[in-house]
């Protein structure tokens, strides 16, 4: 049965990577790309990084949740500055670093939804620092050991958001519109604080009335 597996995700892998060659060629040659400019590289990086991680495995750390973040978040931020007309090396540094906290952001939201599909994403080695496995994530536990998991990764986010804020009187302020997403992400882990980082709490999974009311706040602020 594992030969099998292994043989049928070789398969799959295999015409992923055909289609991708020739979907990828009309894309690259669309008007879109060709009027903004847009770097080949960061194309590649998305669909690599997306068709490595269709192994369906738990992160080994936060460095390779990071990577992952890096070169499919940030990548598209990449892009979407180059769409603005934005080539500034500030610019790129605070989208590489919001794009690893979306990234992070994105893994913590999507928790409950894998957990009840038996699936785990969370990285390993800070899970297994406070005591915690997969299972336990699984069966929706909410110890206070399984909050600590939750805290340590949630803070990794926040750091990034704090660095990449660090430098903002640099970055061009074109480039502002690329980064207004850091609102959702500001409004998730704030949500998370209230709920003591219990991320199986039903409030997590509700959406936000005052996102469009936050996101406007901060285009007439010019921030991020």
């Amino acid at each position: 049965m594992t030969y099998l597996k292994s043989v049928a995700s070789q398969m799959f892998k295999n015409v992923i990577a055909i289609l991708r060659k020739k979907d990828l060629e009309r894309h690259l040659n669309s008007q879109a790309v060709k009027r903004h400019n847009l770097t080949k590289m960061w194309f590649m990086k998305i669909i690599d990084e997306r068709e490595k991680n269709l192994d369906d495995r738990a992160y080994r750390n936060i460095q390779e949740l990071e990577t992952y973040a890096e070169n499919t978040q940030s990548a598209l931020l990449y892009l979407t500055l180059e769409v603005l007309g934005v080539r500034d090396i500030h610019a790129d540094h605070a989208a590489s670093h919001i794009g690893k906290a979306q990234g992070i952001v994105t893994c913590l939201r999507a928790t409950p939804y894998h957990s009840t599909r038996q699936k785990v994403f969370l990285p390993m080695d800070i899970c297994m620092l406070h005591g915690v496995s997969q299972e336990d994530f699984i069966r929706g536990k909410q110890e206070k050991n399984m909050r600590d998991v939750i805290y340590d990764i949630a803070s990794q986010a926040h750091i990034h958001l704090e660095h990449a804020r660090s430098f903002s009187k640099k970055v061009p302020v074109k480039a502002y519109p690329a980064f207004f997403c850091t609102v959702a992400l500001d409004d998730y882990l704030c949500n998370m604080r209230k709920v003591d980082f219990n991320i199986f709490h039903p409030s997590l999974q509700k959406k936000s009335t005052l996102l469009p009311l936050h996101l406007y706040i901060r285009s007439w602020k010019k921030t991020y």
